[in-house]
């Protein structure tokens, strides 16, 4: 069914008024511009591409005939306005923009204004729009490179695409990684595609960065003066090039005292081929004193040479940054919003099952929660490049490139343009819900969201009444999600009641293993068959269309981290490959021992009557846990908890999956209603060390297991438990001394009442 576009929103720096009356209709449109302007040549092929309707370019406005007039103005830098107006009886509809770029982002605005279908294009009757961007800088690393799950399978008329949409979206900067090896799915060389996304930056008059890590010791000479030499040629075949971002670390392990005098050498050929250029650095992995150093050298020497710093993961906080350096140095955030775990926006308190099949680098559209991160960033930052390893984010790209533009843009607004854009207008709204059902996805316990189920159905609605966009790649990530979803919320059903009746029958003793094993294996039959394979089929399909590499063994993904969903849609969502190992080990002991161990399996997460138990990681098994902010105050999690999710043997570990679902420690632990007249003991699983207080009263162990899986055990002296309740915390440890994985963690608490 047609909608008609009747209004939009207000914006503090945008004056747009769209009156209520029926949008009319636009076929035979002369576009008016100065020949050889890319906004022109832009409006001009996006039109013809989605509607088949080739609107002629001319220099002047012909006699008759609507036209879309385009000219250049003294406006601020990037900005545009559009008026409609009528002439002569015809209809005439300005954009007005400063010289080149602004023009470029009017005619982006009209394009996702417009509702274009086969053989017309709807407008609004009246349009009335200014607007300004309140950052400068607003773009994405793109990377060519084998750890990109999709990026190395790009042609150059891929990227050339790909960076128009995202300027059509609002993004003036694109930043390439040079100096790749070969991968398996490269087009053409890394040196050849350098060069050629910095003449695609070149035609749209888009800023071209450059990712350049430092990944070996600087102290080796040789290998340094290599590094430089690659510059050398860098700069001389780049036709443009506006900065150079050096990581301080992620990769790259070298002390500021070495990292500066290397950039310092490196800006004299930059200037040399690319005048207007300049270099950034972040202070990722940097301690204190290496910032502190960092800090001092720009207060005192301030460095022409140098335009700012970055902050990114494993970087000091925006506005400590912010207030630590000159105002003339610029603050560039590096987002990371490509990842969902294992990340610095990792998806709040995401169910298991998901972090252990979709893992870190699903299709994931938030439009929402990536929102509500750049707010809380926005005051501090003159713009951003987000990381970016795939196509996946692309939707949360366009939600950053509009917020770019208005950091109070409204997430649903931009959904519904980037449907419409993509996908027509007949579809837009229903498409731009079901993009929103996905994002809900994921709130809360798997079993427990209905939605998940519906938001499949939608979309099985939008795909049967849509067959001309199963070949849409952006259309079959969608797919691809929704089904995936759908089909492991089903599994995560099934393999818990499975669990459950195994330990129910190895109630019955040792002699129930072979039961168990056998009520284990009935995973094995698929729980809908259909819908595997059509995530089977969606694979192999977004595979051909943009290279999306789901899967190491078949499409050649360079890690199971990095998007390879179709090598998890049959891993066991319970602890299967644990207890089958047990059975293993406890058939060799004696006897005795045999049933003590079986026995505590079968009562693993039921302890018994006044008992409690906790995965203190799974957002359905924590009931004991108090949360701390949600992310509507806390959209940056700085002072609330998250749990985490560990990453071994490549993501087919067969350890208990509560061990690999963990918090650093929780905020606390509640628990009411307790025997006042009864010894209570806390039991804990994680790994290293494990400080925890009840009511406030450190407690003493008396085990203390430190590995992973491992057992701690402190019991409650009860005049601590004679209110009825009982509140367990934990003291911090200083460890950043540890790399991450080395940290003390909390997998699993109990309450055992004696």
């Amino acid at each position: 069914m047609r909608r008609i576009l009747l209004t939009l929103l207000l914006f503090p720096h945008v004056c747009l008024a769209i009156r209520n009356t029926p949008g009319g209709l636009w076929r035979q449109v002369s576009i008016v511009c100065r020949p050889g302007h890319i906004a022109g040549t832009v409006l001009q092929e996006e039109v013809f591409r989605r509607t088949g309707l080739r609107w002629p370019l001319v220099a002047t406005l012909p006699a008759v005939g609507d036209a879309v007039v385009m000219e250049e103005g003294p406006m601020a830098a990037e900005a545009f306005a559009i008026h409609s107006g009528q002439r002569n009886g015809r209809r005439v509809l300005r954009i007005s923009g400063s010289p080149q770029r602004g023009l470029l982002y009017g005619a982006g605005r009209l394009l996702r204004l417009m509702e274009m279908r086969k053989g017309s294009v709807t407008m609004p009757v009246s349009v009335d729009v200014e607007a300004a961007p309140q950052k400068a800088i607003r773009g994405h690393q793109i990377g060519y490179r084998n750890l990109a799950n999709s990026y190395d399978g790009w042609s150059p008329a891929q990227y050339d695409r790909y960076i128009r949409e995202q300027i059509i979206f609002g993004a003036n900067s694109i930043e390439a990684i040079p100096f790749m090896p070969a991968s398996p799915h490269f087009t053409v060389p890394s040196r050849e595609m350098t060069r050629r996304m910095s003449e695609i930056c070149q035609r749209y008059d888009a800023d071209y960065w450059v990712w350049t890590p430092a990944t070996f010791d600087l102290n080796d000479l040789a290998k340094r003066d290599h590094f430089l030499r690659q510059f050398d040629t860098l700069f001389r075949e780049s036709p443009r090039l506006d900065a150079v971002f050096f990581p301080g670390g992620d990769p790259g392990n070298n002390p500021p005292e070495l990292v500066i005098p290397l950039l310092e050498e490196l800006s004299v050929p930059l200037k040399k081929f690319h005048p207007k250029a300049k270099i950034w650095l972040s202070l990722q992995g940097f301690g204190p004193a290496q910032c502190k150093f960092v800090y001092d050298y720009i207060r005192d020497k301030k460095p022409e040479w140098l335009a700012g710093l970055v902050v990114g993961p494993g970087s000091p906080s925006p506005e400590d940054t912010r207030s630590s350096i000159p105002a003339q140095y610029k603050l560039r955030h590096y987002p990371d919003i490509t990842h969902t775990v294992r990340a610095d926006f990792p998806v709040a308190w995401f169910d298991p099952a998901f972090a252990f099949t979709l893992g870190r680098e699903p299709v994931n559209p938030q439009p929402y929660y990536y929102s509500m991160a750049y707010r809380a960033i926005e005051p501090y930052i003159d713009g951003f490049i987000g990381y970016s390893d795939g196509a996946h984010d692309d939707l949360n790209k366009m939600v950053w490139n509009q917020l770019g533009w208005d950091a109070n843009a409204d997430p649903r607004e931009t959904v519904r343009q980037y449907a419409s854009f993509f996908w027509g207008a007949d579809v837009r709204d229903a498409a731009a819900d079901g993009i929103l059902a996905l994002e809900r996805n994921w709130v809360g316990p798997i079993v427990e969201n209905g939605g998940i189920a519906a938001a499949l159905s939608h979309w099985q609605g939008l795909e049967a009444a849509a067959p001309a966009l199963k070949g849409d790649w952006r259309w079959q990530m969608m797919l691809l999600r929704a089904y995936y979803d759908a089909y492991t919320r089903l599994r995560q059903i099934r393999e818990s009641k499975l669990e459950t009746a195994a330990c129910k029958a190895l109630l019955a003793g040792p002699q129930a293993m072979g039961e168990a094993e056998s009520i284990l294996s009935r995973a094995d039959s698929c729980v809908m068959p259909a819908w595997r394979s059509k995530i089977v089929e969606l694979c192999e399909a977004l595979f051909r269309s943009v290279a999306l590499q789901t899967s190491v063994k078949k499409y050649k993904a360079s890690g199971p981290e990095r998007g390879a969903v179709l090598d998890f849609v049959d891993r066991p969502l319970n602890s299967r490959w644990w207890l089958e190992d047990e059975f293993k080990r406890i058939r060799q002991l004696p006897p005795a021992e045999q049933r003590l161990a079986i026995d505590t399996i079968a009562r693993w997460e039921h302890p018994g009557p006044g008992s409690f138990y906790d995965d203190v990681g799974h957002v359905g098994k924590s009931p004991h846990v108090v949360r701390g902010e949600d992310l509507n105050t806390d959209p940056l999690m700085r002072r609330s908890d998250n749990p985490g999710f560990d990453w071994w043997d490549g993501g087919m570990s067969r350890k208990r999956l509560s061990w690999m679902a963990s918090m650093r420690w929780p905020t606390a632990m509640r628990y009411d209603r307790l025997d006042s007249t009864a010894q209570y003991a806390v039991r804990i699983t994680g790994y290293g060390e494990s400080l925890v207080r009840a009511n406030g009263q450190r407690l003493k162990a008396t085990v203390y297991g430190k590995g992973i899986g491992e057992i701690k055990e402190f019991p409650v002296p009860q005049e601590l438990t004679k209110t009825g309740s009982l509140l367990l915390t934990w003291d911090a440890i200083d460890e950043e001394h540890l790399n991450w994985r080395q940290h003390s963690r909390v997998a699993e608490v109990w309450l055992i009442k004696r």
